[in-house]
């Protein structure tokens, strides 16, 4: 896959191309993307995703406080593990949000080498947004550009969008999310110094730091997790909490997100962690001591080792 930031880089006419943020890459874009690869193989063209480095809604709406499924490099990560050949890399701007959907595919045509569109099942693009399929048809017909468009996903849950995914992770409803992204939620970081009250009670936990503060955040409670960290190959079990510590009181109630691995004693400091979150265990709340901490972080752990050895 090669990542193209500047436009007249591909070759006029060689490209079937699709549209959109593809933020989560969940299983409506995998199905998309799957036809845009079929479309190109069998026209003997390149197959090129259309994205963008920031939402259009914060352009668009500057105070939105829209949060990503995905980072960037993530995001671009898993489009090219679709085995297209290019992905274009676009910068959304008011200029470009003015254009209509004519001159939009005039301009992908022209800079991006564009023969055949591939939209989903109910994509618009374009500022005239009251336009649909049958309109784009038309106007790429004038501009010799065909246009395709995707069947509407269906599976185990739909319909599919980044959207409801949001709302799913936002409720800690992670392992809804999972069905709809097809894979796990994940969280990326690197291991930071906490404040160690849950080695003194049997539960080291790693504080995980360095997020990239565009990600969504689930929902404040405790998960059980699987975990991938520094150089070590194997993913390893574990269970996370997201939230204030009540109990203990640190840290001036200041979220937190911090995973005990099981049956681990490494040194992982400053190691980049990434945490993938399999099913909501429970709300956060304040224990009476730490007596009944430490019998709440036992069942959790039973339970989460039922969850992930299932």
């Amino acid at each position: 896959m090669q990542v193209v930031t500047q436009p007249h880089i591909i070759p006029p006419a060689s490209t079937a191309a699709t549209i959109g943020m593809f933020d989560g890459l969940h299983l409506g874009h995998a199905m998309l993307i799957g036809k845009l690869n079929d479309t190109a193989r069998a026209k003997g063209l390149k197959s090129t995703v259309i994205t963008f480095r920031t939402h259009p809604q914060k352009v668009l709406r500057p105070d939105t406080d829209l949060q990503m499924l995905m980072t960037l490099d993530d995001r671009l990560q898993a489009i090219g593990n679709t085995g297209v050949d290019y992905v274009v890399l676009m910068d959304f701007d008011l200029q470009l949000a003015q254009l209509d959907s004519r001159s939009y595919i005039r301009l992908i045509r022209d800079n991006y080498g564009v023969a055949t569109l591939v939209t989903g099942f109910n994509h618009r693009f374009g500022h005239n947004r009251q336009e649909g399929f049958n309109e784009y048809r038309r106007h790429g017909a004038e501009l010799g550009v065909e246009l395709l468009q995707a069947d509407e996903y269906h599976g185990p849950y739909s319909p599919v969008s980044s959207s409801i995914i949001r709302r799913l992770i936002a409720a800690g409803k992670v392992d809804d999310a999972a069905l709809c992204l097809g894979h796990p939620f994940i969280l990326r970081g690197i291991v930071q110094h906490g404040f160690e009250v849950g080695r003194e009670i049997g539960f080291p936990t790693a504080n995980i730091g360095n997020i990239d503060p565009t990600v969504i955040i689930p929902h404040r409670g405790a998960y059980a997790v699987r975990v991938h960290v520094g150089n070590i190959a194997k993913p390893l079990g574990g269970m996370a909490n997201i939230g204030v510590r009540p109990t203990v009181g640190t840290g001036g109630y200041r979220q937190s997100i911090e995973v005990h691995i099981f049956d681990f004693s490494g040194d992982i400091y400053g190691q980049p962690i990434t945490v993938e979150f399999v099913r909501f265990l429970r709300t956060e709340r304040k224990m009476v001591s730490l007596e009944e901490l430490k019998a709440q972080l036992h069942d959790d752990r039973a339970r989460s080792l039922q969850i992930l050895n299932a």
